[in-house]
């Protein structure tokens, strides 16, 4: 069984007073994280889940809401858990350089520490298939602020495949990179209208024939999309929700 544990579920802004982005994935093989926003220490602890138990971190595009936690989970590993086995850090390309730039600009750099256990960085450049700690993981471009190096995934984990949006505008080949998912985790910011980089309820419900996949919830809500909980035809995330596949 694949579990799935919505960490943080808010936009940039902590809509809702929500956790910003993280989702951790449980398979029998182990446990990834995708993405770390800046509160992700905060919504782990306050789960009860152990920074030990993951064995690697997907990170979508370099967004703070969505990598601005690394920094701290990272001292947290070696300082707070003595942790001793590997941590496998991946995500667009060039993202080792920025974990390091992000580290040092927040008073925390990597170099110069004693770690007690092995860190490794991979970058996912569009397509191909890559072995990331327990998961088989395929990315994809998606529509975002281009400095940001946006991508999506597809993480096979347990058996199961779960495709997820990271921040994302509507783009016509969504659809096809994310067939097949038994779970789709899908940003949807906005309530009404249409922007470049994020996606909104008026076009998911404009779309949702064209999807193919086994469930989907909605996550990475705005103020007013949050509000529609319940009031709309997807499933929607909010921060502790854990799903079963």
């Amino acid at each position: 069984m694949t579990e799935v544990v919505f960490v943080g579920t808010s936009d940039a802004f902590g809509a809702g007073g929500r956790r910003q982005s993280a989702v951790l994935l449980r398979g029998e093989r182990g446990c990834t994280l995708l993405d770390c926003g800046g509160t992700t220490n905060t919504g782990l602890a306050e789960l009860g889940v152990e920074r030990d138990e993951i064995d690697a971190i997907l990170i979508s595009h370099f967004h703070g809401d969505h990598f601005g936690g690394l920094p701290l989970l990272l001292l947290g590993a070696l300082y707070e858990d003595a942790r001793s086995h590997p941590l496998h850090i991946a995500g667009p390309p060039g993202v080792e350089e920025r974990v390091r730039a992000l580290c040092t600009a927040m008073g925390h750099t990597i170099e110069g520490r004693e770690w007690t256990f092995p860190l490794y960085f991979s970058e996912l450049a569009a397509g191909g298939l890559h072995e990331i700690g327990p998961a088989a993981v395929e990315s994809f471009e998606t529509r975002h602020h281009l400095d940001s190096c946006p991508h999506g995934y597809r993480i096979r984990l347990g058996g199961r495949t779960i495709a997820y949006s990271g921040d994302t505008g509507w783009f016509d080949d969504l659809p096809a990179a994310t067939a097949g998912a038994d779970l789709f985790i899908c940003e949807c910011t906005l309530h009404h209208g249409v922007i470049d980089f994020h996606l909104s309820l008026d076009e998911l419900e404009d779309h949702q024939r064209e999807f193919d996949c086994g469930r989907l919830i909605l996550t990475h809500m705005g103020e007013e999309m949050a509000q529609q909980r319940g009031h709309c035809p997807f499933d929607t995330a909010d921060d502790g929700l854990t799903a079963k596949l």
